[in-house]
């Protein structure tokens, strides 16, 4: 990982703009619905790792559930605690959590896997804080959808989704609302590899998709598969 975490240190202003307190389209519209409706099945203590500006932390907070949010970005962190000032935010990485071994009942990874260089390790370093019988719950963008890009249509067509180079683990630089950050593509395959390497057993999968609405990025995350949902449970 570079010294600016991979562009996400001076994107953190831009970040933290687009997020506002509702999230972007997609976590606002139908993503977070689904997290939620995951995470509040679980009582006791969530570690959100990568909690950015702490927004999702707070949604839960919203929902009755109490933890801890860690974001290895500084300004990040820094604007979590101004709007949650009785929260519990750290900077921190999840290739190398700071917590003790069984600490937590829920560990999170909200569209987080995607930013961390070395997921094997965070993979293990957040089954490693897990109780006995918790649950990791990860929302990631789908392994389709990082091996491609939308093309726009120069004729008046309808604009087309192009793939390649799936099984090929990759950095990929992402601009977008004036952030400009790595996100890594890696095969689904990979994922689950790490996931089922540390023991983890699948208690939930789903692609959610938005809604019906009136709004162009409908079709973005409808007519290819943008997002999954997966749960994953440490044996006890």
């Amino acid at each position: 990982m570079t010294d600016d975490v991979n562009g996400w240190v001076p994107s953190a202003d831009a970040w933290i703009a687009s997020m506002g307190e509702q999230g972007d389209w997609a976590r606002r519209t139908f993503l977070d619905a689904a997290m939620v409706e995951r995470a509040t099945t679980i009582s006791g203590q969530f570690l959100d790792v990568g909690c950015g500006e702490g927004r999702f932390a707070r949604l839960l907070k919203d929902h009755g559930m109490s933890g801890t949010g860690i974001d290895p970005v500084p300004r990040l962190i820094e604007t979590a605690r101004k709007r949650d000032p009785e929260g519990d935010y750290a900077v921190g990485f999840g290739e190398k959590l700071t917590f003790a071994d069984a600490s937590f009942d829920l560990a999170i990874s909200y569209l987080s896997l995607i930013d961390i260089d070395d997921y094997r390790q965070a993979i293990g370093e957040m089954t490693r804080v897990l109780k006995p019988g918790g649950l990791l719950l990860i929302a990631n963008l789908t392994s389709f959808f990082t091996a491609g890009k939308w093309q726009r249509s120069l004729t008046g067509a309808a604009n087309n989704f192009q793939m390649d180079d799936y099984s090929q683990e990759r950095a990929n630089r992402e601009k977008w609302a004036g952030i400009d950050v790595i996100n890594w593509h890696r095969p689904l395959g990979a994922y689950f590899e790490a996931l089922l390497g540390n023991g983890l057993q699948l208690t939930h999968f789903s692609e959610p998709t938005p809604p019906p609405v009136d709004d162009p990025k409908h079709d973005r995350y409808t007519r290819v598969p943008g997002f999954l949902v997966m749960e994953w449970k440490k044996p006890v």
